[in-house]
């Protein structure tokens, strides 16, 4: 009786099954903006436009999708600069674009500075977007970076680096911390890079960091890093918006592929229905030599 039940409920499954197509909106590419201040540092803007989610991604394609004679203009609120566009040959016949200082408009050139508001306007095709962030006080504070030997089911040759660092009485400290090892040529995020304060908030706290990843090259998560390193730590106080926005892109990015995440949308901070952030970074550092 039991197999006769389970029989007929298949085929009354079978039977119920209807074919769903959806068709998704094409809403065209979208202006997409990376652009970040950082105390000490002059703003740096990335502009591209979106490709669509099922095209077929090449390299010409990823090229053609900068976007070139914007006007690009950094506030301060007492000054206004026009941001130039630079090349920057990453191999033979592939460059990249970004638009940073005006090396000949130095009266009005714009650095970061801690505690500080900045407005961000961009003009491209007939179009105006507009963003607002701010650098932080360095209301976290770094006490010391140092290294254990990895746990004894790991390899040998590996080890543990931590941080031990002070929390500010009051929530809302945000922070995002990259890793730079050896002569890798750049500061990089490991897979989970955002924090804030919820659980260690007016505490002095250990904890351990992982070493950031090249996100175009590979994306499974680290843990270790290995004897003989050279590991330079920097951890960058952000407002709320560039919290969430990098917050929902981390989900978002590691929920790709998996079928039984919950969708999330990026949380951007740019006007006119564009793509991205502009964020400002309160940033300090820290390096600690593994031997061998």
């Amino acid at each position: 009786m039991m197999y006769r039940l389970l029989f007929l409920s298949a085929l009354a499954l079978g039977a119920c099954e209807k074919k769903i197509d959806i068709k998704l909106k094409d809403e065209g590419a979208k202006l997409v903006v990376e652009a970040s201040i950082e105390n000490g540092e002059a703003p740096r803007v990335v502009l591209t436009r979106s490709i669509g989610y099922f095209s077929t991604i090449t390299t010409s394609q990823v090229l053609n999708s900068f976007v070139h004679n914007a006007s690009v203009f950094v506030s301060d609120g007492s000054r206004t600069h026009q941001l130039k566009e630079y090349t920057v040959p990453a191999a033979p016949g592939i460059n990249l674009y970004y638009y940073s200082t005006d090396s000949a408009q130095l009266a009005t050139a714009i650095t970061g500075q801690l505690d500080h508001s900045y407005s961000l306007r961009i003009v491209s095709e007939g179009q105006t977007y507009t963003a607002t962030t701010t650098i932080p006080k360095l209301g976290k504070r770094i006490d010391s970076l140092f290294w254990r030997p990895a746990p004894p089911q790991a390899d040998s040759g590996r080890a543990v680096v931590l941080v031990r660092a002070t929390d500010p009485p009051g929530y809302g400290d945000y922070i995002r911390y990259f890793t730079r090892v050896n002569s890798q040529p750049t500061y990089l995020p490991p897979v989970n890079s955002i924090f804030d304060d919820l659980f260690i908030d007016g505490t002095t706290y250990e904890v351990q960091i992982q070493p950031g990843i090249d996100r175009n090259i590979d994306s499974s998560e680290k843990v270790f890093f290995l004897r003989g390193d050279t590991v330079r730590f920097k951890l960058s106080s952000i407002d709320k918006a560039t919290f969430d926005f990098w917050r929902t892109w981390e989900f978002s990015y590691q929920s790709i592929g998996n079928p039984f995440s919950t969708p999330t949308k990026v949380l951007g901070n740019i006007s006119n229905n564009a793509l991205g952030y502009f964020g400002g970074y309160a940033s300090q550092y820290r390096t600690v030599i593994i031997p061998r």
